[in-house]
């Protein structure tokens, strides 16, 4: 009987709770189908949303309500013009800021591929230049650095004109103008005060901090506190931005369709060679300068591998590094109605994907590992290369572009290391120097004739050798034979005459003992005892000993 009786309200509970759940399911899907019925009503093309009432789907959300006019019964076609108008700038400004905002992200990737790579007593060192660059080179840059490349550009129909920047320094050669620098904008001064300037001194300003950061990887591990100070102020002030005005700026080299009918001038799209090269090339000329690491080669010439700290640490870097170049290439239309944003982020990552399992390849063929750095090279070489040409090339012809750096920058580091003798611990020489020529030089020979019609003032599309414009090929090999030649004279330039007034390198002990304690006064990890000389003593480190001859003879490199 109790048996039963205990069935029966275990039986009425469950009815009871079915009963209350099904209830409560009805009453839910009531509440969403509600609106649903009043959307006809709140559909009329002239009307908000009714009161209270929500829009689960933003059918009904920004209406003809929305547009400011004097009499919302009888609206003007300025009125709505002129609103509709501000929409389109105001779409591509926050477009703007947003992809700078994830240019800005890259330093941090930056900071650990470098840091990674190279060894722990001078891993607070490295961080901290990755960490100091982009502060002092963002002052570098408000100072002049932005006048210098933009003053002149006249306006960007896309961040709503720009009209104060209208002033370029011109001189006059073969009967054609040759801007070399603009004169407006210093210090964001109140003639430049305007929001489509602002926004691109944000966006062109994270640009500028990847270049100067590029040095930092190839000199690491013996730079000079001090020097690196100077130096960064002198690149974000001069290098980089009067290299910067002649091709985005609209200087002489991107005036070489308009006066010379070489296709649209040198074109490039994000920055292959007005990011990339540039730091490359500034990296070969300080290395050269700097030196090799105490203990990089043997006596008769062979190099020796110092591998890097932490390998997982520059593996996230790379990452890191490969989610911002989605800011970088995509963000360089500056127009977030620009559909063909949809290419270039896909060319992108695409050509990244190519370089790293063609850097893989090569690496298994020769020596029958992979090695991980090579791997992060090949990576970032590939989206370095695609930079230039990735608005204006195919899906295939992408993965062909990263596919060709994957191989291209691991020749280049056994070349810088072994036959020209330059030392740069993370191969940023090789990534960005190289790859980023090879990027100016793909897009001359790939541009497939579908995108950039009026690029530099010029009628027509962007188009490359194979597609039948020699001449546009023919600009893209003056500009990067222009910047390296610039670049590296001036660079060396430099570097020599900081070495003259307060020298470059670290003395011998401090480079043994390691340069975080001496050069910026903190260990990046105080409490491990890393090896004999490389915690504040300064005792002498062991002899070098040389690479296995089955093993690639190079530190542990990686991208800058």
């Amino acid at each position: 009987m109790m048996t039963m009786r205990r069935r029966l309200f275990v039986s009425f509970g469950i009815g009871a709770v079915l009963m209350v759940g099904v209830s409560a399911l009805r009453f839910v899907a009531h509440a969403q189908t509600a609106p649903e019925a009043a959307a006809p009503v709140a559909a009329a093309p002239a009307a908000a949303a009714p009161a209270g009432v929500p829009d689960p789907t933003g059918d009904n959300t920004g209406t003809a309500a929305d547009v400011t006019v004097k009499d919302a019964k009888n609206p003007t076609l300025p009125e709505v013009m002129a609103s509709v108008g501000h929409s389109k700038i105001a779409i591509n400004i926050v477009w703007t800021l947003m992809t700078g905002f994830l240019v800005m992200f890259m330093q941090a990737g930056f900071a650990m591929v470098e840091t990674g790579f190279c060894r722990a007593k001078n891993a607070a060192h490295t961080m901290a230049m990755n960490f100091m660059i982009y502060p002092i080179g963002m002052l570098g840059y408000w100072i002049c650095g932005f006048a210098l490349q933009m003053g002149g550009v006249g306006a960007i129909s896309a961040l709503g004109g720009t009209a104060p920047l209208n002033s370029e320094f011109v001189v006059t050669l073969f009967g054609h103008p040759f801007g070399l620098f603009g004169t407006k904008g210093f210090f964001l001064s109140a003639d430049v005060y305007d929001v489509g300037v602002f926004a691109l001194f944000l966006f062109q300003m994270v640009f500028m901090d990847t270049t100067c950061t590029i040095p930092t990887g190839a000199m690491a591990e013996r730079w000079k506190w001090s020097a690196f100070l100077v130096y960064g102020f002198f690149i974000s002030m001069f290098t980089y931005p009067l290299f910067a005005n002649w091709v985005w700026g609209g200087g002489w080299l991107s005036q070489l369709g308009v006066n010379f009918g070489l296709g649209h001038g040198h074109v490039d799209f994000a920055g292959s060679s007005v990011v990339h090269l540039v730091g490359g090339v500034a990296a070969l000329a300080g290395a050269w300068i700097l030196g090799p690491r105490i203990g990089k080669y043997t006596r008769d010439g062979k190099p020796v591998a110092i591998p890097g700290h932490h390998i997982p640490m520059a593996l996230v870097g790379t990452f890191i590094l490969a989610f911002g170049w989605f800011g970088f290439n995509p963000g360089s239309t500056l127009a977030g109605g620009d559909l063909r944003i949809a290419v270039v982020a896909t060319n992108t990552m695409l050509a990244g994907t190519g370089g790293a399992v063609a850097a893989m390849v090569y690496m298994m063929a020769r020596f029958g590992k992979p090695d991980p750095s090579m791997m992060a090279n090949g990576l970032l070489a590939g989206l370095v290369a695609i930079t230039a040409p990735c608005a204006f090339v195919t899906a295939p012809v992408a993965v062909l572009i990263g596919t060709i750096s994957g191989v291209l920058v691991c020749w280049s580091v056994f070349f810088v290391e072994g036959t020209l003798k330059i030392d740069d611990p993370v191969g940023a020489i090789s990534v960005h120097g190289v790859n980023g020529a090879w990027g100016v030089i793909s897009l001359g020979l790939f541009a497939d004739g579908v995108y950039g019609d009026g690029w530099n003032g010029v009628p027509g599309k962007v188009t490359g050798l194979f597609y039948g414009a020699p001449r546009q090929f023919l600009a893209q090999c003056i500009g990067t034979l222009t910047c390296i030649v610039f670049v590296f004279v001036t660079m060396a330039l430099f570097f020599k005459l900081v070495d003259v007034i307060i020298g470059n390198r670290v003395s011998a002990e401090v480079e043994i003992a390691g340069l975080d304690l001496p050069e910026v006064g903190a260990l990046a990890y105080p409490e491990f005892v890393l090896s004999p000389g490389t915690i504040g003593s300064y005792e002498p480190a062991p002899a070098p000993v040389p690479a296995p001859a089955a093993a690639p003879a190079v530190a542990r490199v990686s991208v800058t």
